[in-house]
C-alpha cells in the first residue's frame, strides 16, 4: 500500500522505547508509529505554546 508520508528511522535507548510503548498501550494506538507521531505532535505543540507564553512575560 503506497503512502505519501515521509519515512525515516529513529533509534532510541531502551528506557525511551518503553515509555513510547507505555504511551501506545495507554492510549490504545494500534501501531508504534502512530503513537510516536502523536508524541512528536504533542511535543511540538508544547514547544510552540511555551514559546508564546515566554514572549508574553513582562520584562523584569
Amino acid at each position: 500500500m503506497a503512502t505519501d508520508k515521509s519515512r525515516y528511522t529513529v533509534s532510541v535507548d531502551n528506557e525511551l522505547f518503553q515509555k513510547i510503548e507505555d504511551f501506545r498501550f495507554e492510549h490504545r494506538y494500534q501501531t508504534r508509529s502512530e503513537a510516536t507521531v502523536e508524541l512528536i505532535r504533542l511535543g511540538l505543540e508544547s514547544l510552540k505554546k511555551n514559546k508564546k507564553m515566554e514572549s508574553e512575560l513582562p520584562l523584569s
